[in-house]
């Protein structure tokens, strides 16, 4: 594949509410650092400006970020603000809000809907925007959504947020949080060899409702906020020589190929990853490589 001709729109689109973004957009976890948060070291501030404007480049319109998303050194949403603004009038950002971390790096306690217009403005103030384009409530083990959801839909009414999703949930909290607002994407782990039965039925219930699915840790596998996975299956190594291919972008295709609501966030520090990343979009795979994918899902645990 050569990747460096191929851009976002070769994964097609997707339309969020009233937003239509391509298909393969961008994770900023990883622009602080080779690791996310404070687990590795922190990234060279140019050259995360220079992935960000060159995914602008080649077609990227969907950033999802977050306050909580810094290192020692470095902050995500201040590294957006400072390669993108003024932003490009068909970029759409998402922010998560729930978690949150201090000033020292430490994960604080469990946010109460009344502190999430703080979370929100924190977002807005860092990323320089009068308004968020999607807001994602992160479930933080609570048993219910309601009382934080409905927090996010008064600021949503407020004009500060355009569109809710939802992140860590099961359907009965999709449930909970539609009967409050219109929810128009869902936000959970999900991955070639991280199979949870209930996230795919997540899956299958988004696609049934036309809501977007929007997956992360899709390459770095059970690596997490640590970074892609270096294990590989036989399997995906196969298919990645069959295809001229990296093994992660075979798990971006495989992850694509689960529906067309299905959107994938794949994030680096690095250009010619980012490069690669978008290029898994225009990468199809055959009848006999699905299969040989999904059966692999199935056994994973």
């Amino acid at each position: 594949m050569t990747s460096e001709m191929i851009t976002a729109d070769a994964a097609g689109t997707w339309t969020l509410g009233d937003l239509t973004v391509n298909r393969i957009g961008f994770g900023a976890m990883r622009l602080t650092g080779s690791a996310a948060f404070h687990l590795g070291t922190p990234s060279d501030r140019q050259r995360s400006i220079a992935v960000l404007r060159r995914a602008i480049e080649l077609g990227v319109d969907h950033i999802d970020t977050a306050a909580f998303y810094f290192s020692s050194l470095r902050s995500a949403n201040e590294i957006i603000n400072s390669a993108l603004s003024p932003y490009p009038d068909d970029l759409v950002i998402a922010a998560k809000v729930g978690p949150f971390r201090d000033y020292a790096g430490e994960w604080g306690t469990l946010a109460r809907p009344e502190d999430l217009r703080g979370h929100v403005e924190e977002n807005l103030r860092q990323l320089g925007r009068d308004h968020l384009d999607l807001v994602y409530l992160r479930r933080m083990r609570q048993d219910s959504v309601a009382e934080h959801f409905g927090a996010l839909a008064e600021l949503r009414d407020k004009g500060l947020i355009r569109h809710l999703g939802i992140s860590d949930v099961e359907p009965r909290h999709l449930a909970e949080a539609q009967a409050i607002a219109p929810v128009v994407s869902v936000q959970n782990r999900f991955g070639l060899d991280s199979r949870n039965p209930v996230t795919d039925e997540m899956v299958r219930i988004c696609g049934e409702q036309g809501i977007a699915f929007v997956p992360f840790f899709a390459i770095a596998g059970d690596a997490g906020a640590k970074g892609a996975t270096t294990a590989h299956d036989e399997a995906v190594l196969t298919i990645a020589r069959a295809h001229g291919a990296t093994p992660a972008q075979i798990r971006l295709a495989w992850t694509l190929a689960q529906g067309p609501h299905v959107l994938a966030i794949p994030g680096t520090g690095n250009p010619d990853h980012l490069a690669e990343n978008i290029a898994a979009g225009a990468l199809r795979l055959t009848d006999d490589e699905l299969h040989a994918l999904n059966s692999l899902h199935q056994k994973s645990g």
